[in-house]
Formats: C-alpha cells, structure tokens, sequence
C-alpha cells in the first residue's frame, strides 16, 4: 500500500526502447512529476527493485527482450511490486494485444500517437484512484484492527457500523444492534445535563470527548472514555458520527488505589494528613457559610513510645491499628478521624451551640475505650490518650492555628496527668505576651539592620557536590541574641511586614551570590517565597530587577514555595509561577506532603523540584509510614519530572536511605548547619557528605 506525502511529486518511470517516445513523453509528465527512464524491460525491472517505488509505471508493449507484456507479469508476482499502477502505452492498436495487458493487471493502455491532454488526464486519474484506494484500505485497516471500540450511526444517530473491538467490549455483533440507537448501551448513570451537554458540542464543535458509564450486553457496568466527531456533507449537514471508545476500568481502579494511597494512612487506612487538611478546610468553610460551630481533637497515646521500643515496631504498629478501629467506634459517620503520623491523631467534629457537649461525650468515650486492656502478640499491653480540644471560632479561624491551639491543649492535658480532654484556653499560651513584645519589637528590626541570612548547603547525592545554599533569615536581637524564624516569621505574616522582609532576603541573598560569584564559587541560592509575596501583583519584574542589578539570571536562582501557600489559590498560583519560570527562575515545593495540595493541580504547577518535609525525614529508618511517604512522593516527583530534595537530614543512615529511594538532593546537619555567609567557603568549614 503506497500513500504519496502531499508535498512531493509522485514518481513515474517511464518504459521504452524508442529515445524519441521517452523524450516526448518526458517532455509532457516532467511538469507535474519525477521521472525515471529505462529503455528496456530489464532496466524497469532493475529500478524497481531500488529503495524508492515509482507510484506509476507508463510501459511499451513491444521492445526487444522482456516484452511489455513480460515486464507486467514478473512485477504482479513480485509482493513489492504488485500494487503498482501500470499504464501500456503501444503502437499496436489490436484488440487482443489490449485485453492481453489489461488481463495481466494492466490499469489502462493507450495508443501512439500520444494526444497529451489525454495522457495526463489518464495519469491524474489513475494516481488520484489509487490513493483514494490506498487510503480506503488503510482506514479500513484502522478500523478493523483498531484496539478501540468503533461506531459509525448516521445523521439520526442509528447504528451503520460497528468493529470487531466494539464486538469484544459490549458484547454486541452489527446484526444485533444495527439500526438501533446507542442508547442502547447507557448505563443510566450519565445525567440528562451530561448528555445535553455532549450535544451541544457535537453539533456546536463536531467533537467531543470525555468519560462515561455504559453497560454491555452481560448486564455489566463499565466506564470508558469516548470520543465522538462528525462527518458533514457539502451543505455542513451532518451525516454520520463516528465514536470510539476504551474501556478504562482499570485505569479509573489505578487512579483510586493512588488517590486513596495519597489520603489514607497506609498502616490503619485511617485519612492521612492530606485528607485531614483538604476535610477540616471544607469542614471550615462550610461552618464560617452556615454559623456553625467546629471542633478539633488532637488525641496523642500515653507512653507509646515506650510499648514501641520495648515489644517493637510491629507490635506497635499492631496496637495502632487496634486503636484506630476503636477510635472509628467512638465517632459518628459526619466526623472526621485521621492518623497524622506516629501515635497522633485528629479528629474533626462539626455542629451548632452544642459543640462543647458533643465534644466531651466523644472523649469520654474516647477515654473510656482506648483504657480497655490490648491484647498484642500475646502481650497485654495498656495505653491511655491524652487529647486537647480547640474550637472554631472561637480558638482560632483556620487551619494552623486550631490544630496549633489543640496540640497545645493537648500537652497541657499529659501536663494534667495524662488520661484525659483538656478544652484548650489562652492561659496555657505562656507565649503569647512573649509575641506580643517580639511583635512591638519587630517593626524596627528591619529599619536597625537586626536580621542576618544564614545559609544552609544543598548537596547532590550522586556526586556529593554543592549544588546550591538555602538562604534562611535570623533575627539578631539585642537582648535575647539569635532568634530563629518560627519565632518571628509568623507575626511578620500576620502583620504584613513579611514583603518587606522578604524584598530583603531576596536583595541580600542575590548580593551575597554576586559576591560567591566574583569569587570563583558556582552554585545557586534558593530563596523562600511567602504567600504575601507570591500575591504581589509585580512579582516578576521586582525580581527580574533584583537579578539585573547583581548580574545574575533567572538559572542562579530557586524560590520556595510552601505547599499550603501555592493551593491557596492554585490558578493565580500557576499564573504567578509561569511569569517566574519565563525568567529562568528554578521554582520549588517546600514542605511538601504537610500541605493539603491537589494532585490535579500538583501537576500543573511549573514547578522543578519538591521538598520532602523534615518532618517525614526524621523517623524514615524506623517509621514505615515515613518511610512510605518519603518513597511515594520520591516516585511521584521523578514521574512528574522533578528533582527531589530532602531536608532536616541529620544522620548518614537517613542520607543512606533516602539515597536507596532515589532522592536527588539533601540538605541538614549531617551536612552543615546553617552557615554566615563568611563561614560558607572558609578553609576550616567542613562539610559531611
């Protein structure tokens, strides 16, 4: 089967022992396409045996040798020469000599003279015939052999055609459903609005495509993606559609083991810290719409630590199981339960005036069940929860600060003795007069020159060099010496000081490579980006100017993003990042898997690298759960396309690990705390790699 490329000249060889007739011949054709010439029927034979077929060959009857009539014969037995067109082209006019040739597969002969308007329309015709034919047979082809399901209805949407796939998937041969409407095959699952929709476009765009349940002939339900396009007559009338379709049933099961993986804790299948901060933020927004009230429990086990170092991991892990089952026991199906790591737990409760009742009759039964006696591997074993309480609104308006405010309530319950709820207050913050000073104290800081940049080393895994420095801010204070940025960070974002403060980082971070620069050390710099930042409607041309003004481009520098800052707002996020990633900027995830990041969104964002949070690296040797996050999102990240950096690593056996799972980049105190910038390069400075 030949197609000629649409912008190439067929080939043609000409076949003649006469020079003359070749020339005469040539002189018509070689406007309109490539000739090759040979003056005997074994010369023909010769060329067509070349890498390049001719699409026509226009041949005498009679030469001296092979014959016309012989050259035909030995090129339709020939598998790679069979299919093409071949024109005679003789003085004899008999007709036997005519029916010969046509016989042998002749596709037409002309007599000499030659009339030219003749010849060539016989030419056009035949090549335009023979790749209508060419084409025909490779859609038939296509639609014979396609994997897909394929269905052709006309323009009233009846059943025409169906292929040997579609056969395979619904059960259905053409003689059963032909004529028929493919309505035949709905599911009832697929909503009137949906079907409208699909419509709609079909008429409005001649296409559509999208997901769908139907139901093959067994009865069974299935769901598969669709595609549907329409074939319009001259007047744009539609007279057929043609559907193709897979059956994605494994694919929609993958996506549900990933999606589930990704918010369920491996271990007790319990919502995992994803799940819980996408569910308490819709939990949020849905009690700030109607008036309600919400609660959050932070539930910590009494003296786990010490069943798990003593009996082991997999007793431990046992006994977590068995408390998660009885925590499911002790919650009604509209509440929220999930496992955030280790012995720690959340649970989320939404409801009205009475939340604090509601509240305390789960934790009395909390208390109650989790006291009862484990029973483990043969071991009796007791344990007891701790759990603080914070309630929304009243104890804090979002996310951080609630789960903040019972985490502080529920340490102030061990404080208590452990064994009980405590109902979290503003007593048990001894710092909150300590941030109000600090707060007062923080607008002139900035003015006084008080915050320095430490900068921490970036190492590659494979190579054990130093890729980059992560400049981190400290706060120089008079009184109180080196304050470190959670202390400040905070209320620097709360009181809107954190743009300046960040302007500054970036101004002297970019400075301060300049200067590394000048000094013969190549690495990059990587910045942190807050979130009043990444709103800043000029982000990219104040940083592009931060760039020029120390001669550094978008490739020296990375930004970090925190994952709870870029879902804020995911489509202005993306916007801002790819104005960023124009510049050559290298852009970055931070804290990754502590965030309530979208998977759908995840993938869009322009992003180069994701940071494993320190939280997740801390406990990877003996923490399985850890240790399953740190590969998945390693996994993730590497079929997304992204580097990988781990940070807060501080031993050689986390390193070890994390080099096993295939982590690109690590950053901590096993290689170096964070440095002055004068202590970076310096000759005593030494660095574990």
């Amino acid at each position: 089967m030949i197609i000629q490329a649409s912008d190439e000249k067929p080939l043609v060889l000409l076949v003649d022992d006469v020079v003359s007739n070749l020339h005469i011949l040539s002189a018509i054709l070689k406007p309109y396409y490539r000739i090759k010439i040979a003056t005997s029927g074994e010369k023909a034979l010769e060329i067509v045996q070349e890498a390049e077929l001719p699409q026509l060959i226009i041949l005498d009857v009679m030469m001296p040798g092979l014959s016309g009539l012989d050259v035909l014969r030995r090129l339709r037995v020939d598998p790679r020469t069979q299919d093409i067109p071949v024109i005679f082209v003789s003085a004899d006019t008999s007709e036997q000599s005519q029916l010969d040739g046509l016989d042998l597969g002749a596709d037409d002969y002309l007599t000499k003279p030659i009339v030219t308007s003749i010849l060539l329309a016989r030419v056009r015709n035949l090549l335009q015939r023979k790749r209508a034919e060419a084409q025909l047979r490779l859609a038939a082809h296509v639609f014979e052999y396609s994997g897909e399901a394929i269905m052709v209805t006309d323009h009233a949407n009846r059943i025409l055609q169906v292929n040997p796939a579609f056969t395979r998937l619904t059960g259905y041969t053409l003689e059963e459903i032909s004529g028929q409407n493919p309505r035949i095959l709905a599911s009832g699952r697929t909503t009137p609005e949906e079907y409208r929709a699909m419509w709609q476009s079909i008429h409005e765009r001649g296409f559509w495509q999208g997901e769908m349940w139907d139901r093959n002939k067994n009865g069974s339900i299935y769901p598969k993606l669709l595609t549907i396009s329409v074939v319009r007559n001259p007047r744009g009338d539609i007279e057929y559609h043609i559907a193709s379709f897979a059956d994605i049933t494994e694919q929609k099961a993958t996506e549900e083991r990933i999606r589930h993986a990704a918010h369920h804790d491996p271990l007790t299948d319990l919502p995992n810290r994803l799940h819980l901060q996408i569910a308490l933020q819709q939990m949020l927004a849905t009690a700030h719409r109607q008036g309600g009230k919400l609660a959050v429990m932070f539930i910590d086990l009494d003296r786990f630590k010490l069943i798990n170092d003593t009996l082991g991991h997999p007793v431990g892990d046992e006994l977590l199981i068995e408390v998660a089952r009885r925590l499911k026991d002790c919650v009604r199906e509209s509440d929220v339960l999930a496992r955030l790591g280790g012995d720690e737990f959340v649970i989320v409760v939404l409801g009205d005036t009475t939340i604090s009742r509601v509240t305390r009759i789960i934790a009395d039964k909390i208390i109650h069940r989790l006291a009862q006696p484990y029973l483990i591997a043969g071991h009796t074993l007791h344990s007891s929860p701790s759990i603080g309480i914070s309630l929304y609104p009243n104890d804090g308006e979002n996310i951080e600060v609630l789960m903040k405010n019972a985490d502080t309530a529920m340490y102030h319950a061990k404080s208590m003795g452990r064994n009980n709820y405590q109902f979290f207050n503003a007593k048990m913050n001894q710092a909150t007069a300590e941030r109000l000073q600090l707060e007062n104290q923080l607008h002139g800081a900035l003015h006084d020159g008080q915050f320095v940049l430490h900068y921490q080393p970036q190492i590659d895994l494979r190579s054990g060099r130093l890729l980059a420095v992560e400049a981190l801010v400290r706060w120089q204070h008079p009184q109180r010496g080196l304050i470190p940025p959670d202390q400040f960070i905070p209320i620097a974002e709360e009181n809107g000081m954190i743009v300046a403060l960040g302007d500054w980082i970036l101004e002297t971070a970019c400075r301060q490579l300049r200067a590394w620069r000048d000094q013969g050390q190549h690495l990059n710099v990587a910045v942190n980006l807050s979130l009043h930042q990444l709103r800043h409607p000029n982000l990219a041309g104040q940083i592009a100017s931060v760039l020029r003004r120390h001669r550094l481009t978008g490739n020296d520098l990375e930004l970090e993003i925190t994952e709870s800052a870029a879902m804020k707002n995911p489509e202005t996020t993306i916007k801002i990042l790819r104005q960023l990633r124009d510049l050559g900027i290298h852009l970055a995830i931070d804290d990754f898997g502590t965030g309530y990041s979208s998977l759908s969104y995840l993938k869009l964002l322009p992003i180069d690298c994701l940071k494993l949070d320190r939280s997740f690296v801390k406990d990877i040797e003996a923490d399985p759960n850890d240790a399953t996050i740190c590969q998945a999102t390693i996994a993730l990240a590497h079929a997304l396309g992204l580097r990988v950096t781990a940070e807060g690593v501080e031993t050689k056996a986390q390193r070890d690990f994390l080099q096993r799972l295939g982590c690109d980049t690590i950053q901590g105190y096993l290689i170096a705390k964070p440095l002055p910038a004068e202590q970076v390069f310096a000759p005593d400075t030494a660095w574990c790699v």
